[in-house]
């Protein structure tokens, strides 16, 4: 399984929600989890983790849920937090001056070979180590 498309934590919290605000968001979301070329990092899940089940979140997850959704989403290509993560990472917030998270994300992205990464946290359109930032909800 290839994955070209990288998925940032924003995605997997819209797949989710159930603000009626957001449900243009929603469904964007879900389609694109509906692809097969989807890749996805631990540090996203983990993040996803934390936010959907914050007890301060209008519609939080239970543990199971998250826990089952989490399970779901392993169909996917995973990238694992290396050394080789760290230092890309930290070489993209030193070039690009991201997040030190953001910069996680996009090396993580890279390293799977993904072409884009989907997020509405960066300029879309630009190209950073590689990886091109899409907002799919422009």
């Amino acid at each position: 399984m290839t994955a070209l498309r990288f998925l940032d934590t924003n995605i997997l919290l819209y797949s989710i929600s159930n603000d009626r605000g957001e449900s243009a968001k929603r469904e964007c979301a879900i389609s694109l989890l509906d692809r097969d070329d989807i890749g996805l990092s631990v540090q996203v899940l983990g993040e996803f983790y934390v936010q959907a089940t914050r007890p301060t979140r209008r519609d939080a997850l239970t543990h199971e849920i998250a826990a089952g959704l989490i399970e779901a989403w392993l169909r996917f290509p995973i990238q694992d937090l290396t050394c080789e993560i760290v230092l890309a990472a930290l070489t993209i917030k030193a070039t690009y001056g991201f997040s030190y998270w953001d910069s996680a994300i996009i090396a993580a992205a890279s390293a799977l070979g993904c072409r884009e990464l989907y997020t509405e946290d960066l300029t879309h359109g630009r190209d950073v180590h590689g990886v091109q930032i899409i907002d799919p909800f422009r």
